[in-house]
């Protein structure tokens, strides 16, 4: 079971959830050693109530519970932080979040997620996948790719409309992912180096 001083606080600690994919703060609850016992073994968020004064899972009555994806406690161990993927809305009065904010994905942690997907399928190389067959097809298909998906973004950029641009970028981004994935690299090494140009003192190379 993770490490926690339950003793220092008078058995109760508190927890900090988490969405596993958003980084929102979702809630905060209180839990004994038997609700972070049952939380590791059940996979589901459970809490103790100081004013039932007993376990209750989150989502037991509504279904919306919290799937538990990691557990850290802090360097003092006295205050946990649960990573969760949540079913629903957290809060019993139908919001997201405790403080009725939205839990609204940002569309760019999506190419990650893609990032991830496409690894994996250069790892598995699944028959009858267009990524396998990318992959398959070699560093020269795949560069190709690129540039055809490139190029048909510019037209789109100069001739053509908004939805197409957006359509024919996705496109690109897709192709260029894959190429990435073929040299070992993620997008994120991209963005790492707009992160390093960002900074006022940066010298082009």
């Amino acid at each position: 079971m993770t490490k926690v001083d339950f003793q220092k606080c008078g058995g109760l600690v508190p927890a900090i959830i988490q969405d596993a994919k958003t980084k929102t703060v979702l809630m905060l609850g209180y839990m004994n050693e038997e609700a972070l016992r049952k939380t590791e073994e059940t996979g589901l968020v459970t809490f103790y109530s100081r004013s039932r004064q007993c376990l209750w899972t989150k989502g037991e009555t509504s279904g919306n519970h919290l799937r538990v994806v990691s557990i850290k406690s802090d360097c003092d161990n006295d205050t946990l932080l649960i990573q969760a993927n949540p079913d629903g809305p957290t809060c019993h009065t139908g919001t997201d979040t405790c403080w009725g904010e939205e839990n609204t994905p940002n569309p760019l942690l999506f190419l990650s997620d893609l990032n991830d997907f496409i690894e994996q399928r250069y790892k598995e190389m699944p028959e009858g996948s267009y990524t396998t067959s990318l992959f398959k097809d070699g560093l020269n298909r795949m560069a190709q790719k690129v540039g055809e998906e490139a190029l048909e973004l510019v037209i789109e950029a100069t001739n053509g409309t908004k939805e197409r641009m957006v359509y024919e970028g996705a496109d690109m981004l897709y192709h260029l992912i894959v190429l990435l994935t073929s040299k070992g690299m993620r997008i994120e090494d991209f963005a790492k180096e707009l992160q390093v140009r960002h900074n006022p003192n940066w010298q082009k190379h």
